[in-house]
């Protein structure tokens, strides 16, 4: 088979070779009833390709693959599709990595993406990016969490897993335009055996990706994960939580300590208008599966 780059996703069912996923093929919707929103596939690289499938091959892991209930891809309408130039309907599916990094007093780390990005701006999220060509995953995971935020972390220090896939379409609802970038993220979950202040330590964020951090704590980050995009709690914030968080905002420079409020990462996705600052329905998947990952160490 010829070599292939790995930016892209490939899909496979049975002993089908795999081929190339669509700019508008939903790949979730390629492995569940279509009133449904999730599946369990197994994916992993295979002769140079990223390669997602109802059948385990050689190397691959067994996971959950998930898209939301309004993802645009799902309710796009044949003259949506059409309206679509014709490079970007020719484009594939990327791969994306993002990384769940967990300290040992469990810590998570979560950064806030800068204003100026064009997709996902000043949005609550694990540090990640694309994955490139020839890049293992957790080569890719480990790269984008330095670029980002500068943190190396030392072979020996830490051990890792897959969490989960995600299905990521943006803009993230019909309502704000027809889509403009599709991605499956990995999500790895990279335990440390440093703690968030050794961490927090060596941060040297990059202020054209990442305008603030932040470690939170499992009960905030349980709440967190419970919320649910287009249920009507928007802000919400439960009498069992602080009213403020620490964080770490990125202003001219120079990293400042600062307190923000946590009804801000309990927002939920707009269904019309502007976009509010907030944790990533994706983000809150993979929370989720942290935490299912700790009630099982907890055992």
């Amino acid at each position: 088979m010829e070599s292939l780059a790995r930016g892209l996703v490939r899909l496979a069912k049975g002993s089908a070779r795999p081929e190339r996923a669509g700019f508008l093929q939903s790949i979730t919707g390629h492995f569940c009833a279509p009133h449904e929103d999730k599946a369990m596939v197994s994916c992993g690289l295979d002769q140079n390709q990223f390669v997602i499938s109802d059948s385990e091959f050689p190397g691959s892991t067994r996971i959950l693959l998930k898209r939301p209930s309004f993802c645009p891809i799902k309710h796009l309408e044949e003259r949506q599709a059409a309206a679509l130039p014709e490079a970007l309907r020719g484009r594939g599916v990327d791969v994306g990595v993002a990384v769940v990094l967990q300290s040992v007093d469990r810590r998570v780390l979560l950064t806030r993406r800068a204003k100026n990005l064009s997709i996902f701006p000043n949005i609550w999220v694990p540090p990640g990016g694309h994955m490139e060509p020839d890049e293992q995953l957790l080569e890719a995971g480990l790269r984008e969490l330095q670029e980002e935020t500068g943190l190396r972390l030392e072979p020996g220090r830490f051990s890792w897993t897959m969490l989960g896939l995600w299905e990521s379409v943006y803009p993230p609802t019909l309502s704000r335009g027809l889509p403009r970038r599709h991605h499956v993220v990995t999500y790895l979950l990279l335990l440390s055996t440093e703690s968030h202040q050794q961490l927090q330590t060596r941060i040297k964020a990059d202020g054209s990706e990442v305008s603030a951090y932040a470690w939170l704590e499992p009960h905030v980050l349980e709440c967190i994960a419970a919320v649910e995009d287009g249920a009507e709690n928007m802000g919400h914030v439960p009498s069992n939580l602080p009213p403020t968080i620490k964080a770490t905002e990125l202003s001219g420079g120079s990293a400042q300590p600062t307190e923000l409020p946590i009804a801000t990462f309990l927002n939920t996705a707009p269904a019309a208008g502007e976009d509010v600052e907030r944790v990533s329905t994706g983000t809150r998947f993979a929370l989720r599966l942290w935490l299912d990952t700790l009630a099982v160490r907890d055992k």
